[in-house]
């Protein structure tokens, strides 16, 4: 079953193969954690970190979280008429309209596709964001680090408590959005990157 931890260890190899003895590094939801993770472990590969959806919690979140994933996603099952599929575009378009966004039906297909395409069950990835400390990890940071979230985000809250808890990091937040804010926002949400890489 793997972690963030296995995840970040393998971006080192693939600097290497790219020639790239350090870079920035991004990562959204989950892949904020791999990100962090990586300025952690590797902070001389990693010039400057973007955090995009941080998720410090309780303990009682994380129990939620982990039940959440058990129930809806472990114990998913593939319907013989595939009516899975449906109910998981329904699923999704109600998460982008609760996010204060206009579903695209292109893109709702895009994010149902990707959810069963990989090569491991989908739910490993929510799994390992939720077992991940990311409290802790924030706290080790050394790294120049930016906050990035948005208000509709479903944890904007967590991002706020990260920006608490370092105080040091740059913050940035985007009105409105949902959790699919680099697709719903992108002119905005690239002007808030480039704004803090390209900031001395």
């Amino acid at each position: 079953m793997p972690t963030v931890s296995d995840w970040a260890e393998a971006v080192p190899a693939v600097l290497d193969l790219l020639g790239i003895e350090r870079a920035d590094v991004l990562g959204h939801h989950t892949g904020g954690m791999v990100a962090t993770e990586v300025a952690i472990l590797f902070p001389e590969r990693v010039n400057k970190l973007i955090i995009n959806g941080p998720l410090p919690m309780g303990e009682e979140e994380r129990s939620n979280f982990l039940k959440f994933v058990e129930e809806g996603e472990i114990n998913f099952v593939h319907q013989a008429d595939g009516s899975h599929m449906q109910d998981a575009f329904a699923g999704r378009y109600r998460m982008y309209v609760d996010g204060g966004g206009t579903p695209d039906p292109k893109l709702i297909t895009r994010y149902t596709v990707e959810r069963f395409q990989g090569y491991a069950p989908f739910w490993t990835g929510h799994h390992a964001a939720f077992i991940y400390d990311h409290n802790a990890a924030l706290m080790e940071l050394l790294v120049p680090t930016m906050i990035l979230t948005n208000t509709g985000d479903q944890i904007y809250e967590n991002a706020k408590l990260a920006a608490e808890m370092r105080p040091d990091f740059a913050y940035v937040e985007l009105e409105g959005g949902g959790i699919d804010i680099v697709d719903q926002m992108p002119e905005e949400w690239a002007d808030a990157v480039v704004g803090f890489l390209t900031k001395a």
